[in-house]
């Protein structure tokens, strides 16, 4: 026979070594199917007493066929708290609907051990519908209750980290803030800050404090970026700031010296800048009030809510940001703060949060000029207690962290103060 015949007339009485393997495969008998299961099997009366068990189950659990089969119930075999909720929950679920599917219990073993299992039951009825046994297929969850409980330990381990991290972005944000303010005679002085987020510090910044002759500064910046990069930023500006300030008052000039470090240590692959406003006050021991001259390096303007009741923006227009340029343009501006004037520095996040889910809507400066004459004349305390509102209404459309220092001369007693 040539081998083109061979191929159409197969051998009749053989077949491939895999053919025969995959035969002998499918003739398991149906007994051996059940006893040898990847899973355990039971069967149980109405009443819950069993009538048959697989070898798989009784191996996982240690005991022989006679020990459970016409001598025990299913619920003999669950821990204390399984019985209880078989009890109150698994078994009237089943007489109610005839199936219960993938429920977590635990099994206990005659040694002793806990076996954590999921377990689905169904009903067998007879041909009148009636019902005649519970069938129950038990799955081995120990892998997945090991898995789950790495997958927890890992959670929890994850959770005391962050509380870690938080505590310490927390630490150093309080670094970065002056403990208390300087008292100034004349001069009512309130601030917060409002931290958009637990796990970042954040890069805003303020501090008002004295310098010679009588004098005090007071400073609000905000660093670009968030994180140990920003706070280093942060407290290298803070320190400058007052450092600078007692080499020479004049605002321009403690911007300038700010500039020039910010310029000199981050000019690299990483540049660092700001935005900052600086103000020196200087007491007017004839008319009462201060004189406030104001520096801007690109920081949004003050609000100055005056005691005749109108507000306004304090224009500082053209400053440029802090560190960018080696030379940076300070704008300044001069005026009085009078007797029941409250004078308002800011940062962005509080005129950038959202006002809506859209980002393109935004608290803005109109509003918060609006805010500024709907509060005047006002106190610095007061005013701070609205800011402090307001971002509480805004909520999580705060995504920045906001900084916001007031001061204010006390009204003379002839004027009433706000309520």
């Amino acid at each position: 026979m040539t081998r083109t015949e061979e191929q159409d007339h197969p051998d009749p009485e053989g077949c491939s070594d895999q053919d025969r393997a995959f035969s002998a495969l499918l003739e398991d008998s149906a007994e051996d199917l059940y006893e040898n299961a990847p899973c355990g099997y039971l069967s149980t009366l109405l009443d819950g007493q069993i009538a048959k068990v697989n070898t798989t189950l009784l191996n996982w659990l240690g005991y022989r066929r006679a020990d459970l089969v016409g001598t025990r119930k299913f619920s003999d075999l669950l821990t204390v708290g399984g019985r209880l909720y078989h009890e109150t929950h698994f078994a009237p679920l089943l007489r109610m609907r005839g199936e219960v599917s993938g429920i977590a219990l635990e099994l206990k073993a005659a040694d002793g051990r806990r076996i954590p299992v999921l377990v689905t039951s169904t009903v067998k009825t007879g041909g009148d519908g009636g019902p005649l046994l519970i069938r129950t297929t038990v799955f081995d969850a120990r892998d997945r209750r090991a898995y789950e409980e790495e997958l927890l330990r890992a959670r929890r381990e994850a959770e005391r980290e962050r509380e870690r991290l938080q505590q310490l972005a927390s630490t150093l944000q309080q670094t970065l803030l002056p403990p208390t303010l300087a008292n100034v005679p004349g001069l009512d002085v309130a601030a917060h800050y409002h931290i958009a987020s637990a796990d970042e510090v954040g890069g805003d910044f303020y501090d008002l404090f004295p310098l010679a002759a009588g004098t005090w500064g007071l400073f609000l910046g905000d660093v670009c970026g968030k994180g140990v990069a920003a706070a280093a930023v942060t407290s290298l500006a803070r320190y400058t700031l007052r450092a600078a300030a007692v080499y020479d008052p004049d605002p321009a000039a403690v911007l300038g010296n700010l500039n020039r470090v910010l310029n000199h240590e981050y000019n690299g692959h990483d540049p660092r800048f700001c935005t900052v406003v600086f103000g020196l006050l200087t007491p007017d021991e004839d008319q009462g009030g201060f004189h406030i001259t104001l520096a801007s390096g690109g920081h949004p303007p003050a609000l100055l809510m005056r005691a005749d009741g109108t507000a306004d923006h304090v224009p500082t227009p053209g400053g440029q940001l802090i560190g960018v340029l080696p030379d940076a343009h300070i704008a300044t501006t001069t005026f009085r703060l009078d007797p029941g004037d409250t004078l308002l520095l800011h940062t962005d996040g509080l005129t950038e949060a959202h006002t809506t889910t859209a980002d393109k809507d935004r608290y803005g400066d109109k509003a918060l000029l609006a805010l500024g004459n709907e509060l005047a004349p006002t106190t610095a305390e007061h005013t701070i207690a609205a800011i402090r509102d307001l971002l509480a209404t805004l909520g999580t459309g705060v995504d920045d962290d906001t900084a916001v220092l007031a001061v204010s001369v006390p009204s003379r007693p002839d004027r009433e103060e706000p309520q």
